[in-house]
């Protein structure tokens, strides 16, 4: 395949997979109380992305295994990092502004468990697989150009993966999120997409960009657990 086809595909097929993903969860509901709707939206992306990931085997240069130890702790610092800088600063800037600092409505809803099994452990897999297992293995030849940061080369696959991934965040304005909190989620995701870009690429292993992932959301398995004993 072309390097352009390839390219084009890759960007087409995830922003399919995502809007009808999203599109789906309208017309299907499991009605049991425990899973959120967002279970059929991660469950749609996981299939998809592992079904197109087969697909394009020829193609794709998918790799995915459970990494040392002493490999995962930087990518975890960066991910916890990164989570408490821009969630601190945009809310800071937020409550300057005058604007209503608020949370996703997802997590007001569920359990600490719910929110450690469906967000913290599944969306960070489902959400990877997608725009990293997939998409970025798809821009893989964008590989060669790219910008140096921190005196880290931060590729183009990796930025263009981790713009799209950032915006796609915007779709929760459908379930009435404000501007300020859409700004923070969208900023946030596309940086922590950054860091799960660049290891990936790094390693040649999706399980970082899981990992880097799953530490980007540990403030919020957290913050359901400190929401919980203050109501109990």
């Amino acid at each position: 395949m072309k390097d352009s086809k390839k390219i084009i595909y890759g960007l087409l097929i995830t922003i399919i997979f995502f809007f009808l993903s999203n599109f789906l969860v309208k017309k299907f509901h499991l009605n049991i109380e425990f899973i959120p709707n967002s279970f059929i939206i991660h469950s749609i992306m996981v299939i998809l992305s592992i079904l197109f990931i087969y697909i394009f085997r020829k193609n794709i240069n998918f790799s995915i295994s459970f990494p040392k130890f002493k490999e995962i702790l930087k990518p975890i610092a960066l991910g916890i990092l990164v989570s408490i800088i821009v969630n601190i600063s945009m809310s800071i800037i937020t409550k300057i502004s005058g604007g209503n600092i608020e949370g996703h409505s997802l997590i007001f809803k569920m359990t600490p468990f719910q929110v450690f099994i469906f967000i913290f452990i599944y969306a960070s897999i489902a959400e990877e697989m997608l725009f990293r297992g997939f998409l970025l293995n798809m821009l893989e030849p964008l590989k060669s150009k790219g910008v140096t940061l921190l005196n880290r080369k931060i590729s183009l696959s990796v930025i263009i993966s981790a713009i799209m991934f950032g915006f796609s965040h915007l779709i929760l304005i459908t379930i009435g999120m404000g501007w300020p909190f859409l700004i923070r989620v969208v900023l946030f995701a596309t940086i922590l997409g950054l860091i799960s870009g660049y290891y990936q690429e790094k390693h040649n292993n999706t399980a970082f960009a899981i990992i880097v992932h799953m530490a980007g959301k540990s403030l919020a398995v957290i913050g359901a657990i400190l929401m919980n004993m203050v109501v109990t």
